[in-house]
């Protein structure tokens, strides 16, 4: 079953070797301009050829709308300042009216599945803790800002530049703390910022159109990006243990038993037949001798669940399947690998909002791959949209 790609859609990026740090960071290629690329010059940040300035820092930044200060450079507090500080360091950050605001909205949600009333709870406990903890706050902050862009933006809209902002510093923040001894109390804002990094990097293609988007992308070092952000979060699990005693994600341990239950080790039940065709699945089959095995038992596992029972938990089941020869199968654009995806977006992305965002685009980008390098296999083509197979299945 395993294709490489025919040809190439279009050729592939030329990135700026010697480039500043916002452009590589966006993944752009930067013009090399100085003191000021057209890139950050449109984009409205500080270019950074320079070690001493922050990442994506914006221009003006006392007058504009994020106010970011070292400890001995701050003002004197004004009566309604809201800060959020680090103990261990000299950092802290002045939450703006924006910022504030969008705590005060969100506060009472779960932004990563808004139904569940043990997220609501893990979330309200987690912006306590984002007063600690200023990684956690910038990620809080991306996660609503990201969050408000799927409720109110257009369907092409691209991260801006506030998301951007708190995403960076999350990341610089976090990386320092983990060089650092890691105390108990540390453990649960780690493990909630690695959480929603997980969603910023999903939840964020870098593309504005699906011809733009993979698989009709050429290959580069961005294919499957979310999957090892996602096995990144994973390996911080030994080390924070979110089942602990004293863990609040403790209320979770149902979804994460959901996200770590077993998958068949033979056969094909529950897998529909036209499925188990398309990837050659039989009742011999395991996962030694066919690299679609868990894939396509896990998509199975939620085609006819209702959209409410499409939960973290059971859509999770799918990203943990990817892995090994399936991941290459993907990476090659094996075509019954890509349909095994494209099954997925179309049923997850109808109750979790941030894979809905990377649906978007992939998922119509998945379709035009498919119908134009594979428009033979009538097994494939059946499930795409229009085709006999299309809406079978409550996805």
């Amino acid at each position: 079953m395993a294709s490489t790609c025919p040809r190439q859609v279009r050729q592939g990026r030329t990135r700026s070797r010697y480039g500043c740090r916002n452009c590589k960071l966006r993944k752009l290629k930067c013009d090399e301009g100085k003191p000021q690329c057209k890139r950050c010059r449109s984009f409205g940040v500080l270019c950074n050829f320079m070690s001493n300035i922050p990442d994506l820092q914006p221009v003006a930044s006392d007058t504009g709308p994020l106010v970011v200060r070292r400890q001995t450079e701050l003002q004197p507090s004004l009566t309604n300042a809201v800060w959020t500080s680090d103990a261990s360091t000299s950092y802290r950050y002045h939450l703006n009216a924006k910022c504030q605001d969008f705590i005060t909205r969100y506060l009472g949600r779960s932004l990563i599945t808004p139904d569940d009333p043990n997220m609501i709870q893990v979330n309200r406990k987690l912006l306590e803790l984002a007063f600690a903890y200023p990684f956690l706050m910038h990620a809080s902050l991306a996660v609503a800002l990201t969050y408000d862009r799927h409720l109110n933006g257009p369907l092409d809209s691209r991260r801006t530049l506030e998301e951007c902002y708190h995403w960076s510093q999350c990341t610089v923040l976090l990386n320092k703390r983990l060089r650092q001894p890691i105390e108990a109390k540390d453990k649960d804002p780690i493990w909630g910022t690695a959480a929603a990094l997980v969603i910023l990097t999903f939840s964020s293609p870098d593309a504005r159109t699906p011809e733009q988007a993979w698989p009709l992308k050429s290959s580069d070092s961005s294919d499957l990006d979310w999957l090892r952000m996602s096995e990144g979060k994973m390996s911080l699990w030994h080390m924070v243990n979110p089942l602990r005693p004293d863990s609040l994600f403790r209320v979770m341990a149902a979804t994460f038993a959901q996200m770590n239950s077993p998958l068949p080790e033979g056969g094909i039940d529950g897998i529909p037949r036209p499925l188990a065709t398309v990837c050659n699945l039989k009742e011999s089959s395991t996962a030694e001798n066919n690299p679609y095995f868990h894939a396509a038992h896990a998509v199975s596992q939620i085609l006819n669940l209702p959209d409410s029972e499409v939960t973290t938990g059971p859509t999770q089941l799918f990203m943990r399947s990817v892995h090994g020869p399936f991941r290459d199968l993907l990476l090659k654009r094996d075509p019954a690998a890509l349909l095994l995806l494209y099954l997925w977006y179309r049923k997850a992305s109808r109750s979790i909002w941030w894979i809905e965002l990377r649906a978007r685009l992939e998922c119509p980008s998945i379709c035009l791959y498919l119908r134009l390098y594979h428009e033979t296999n009538g097994a494939v083509q059946a499930f795409l949209p229009g085709g006999a197979l299309d809406n079978k299945w409550n996805y």
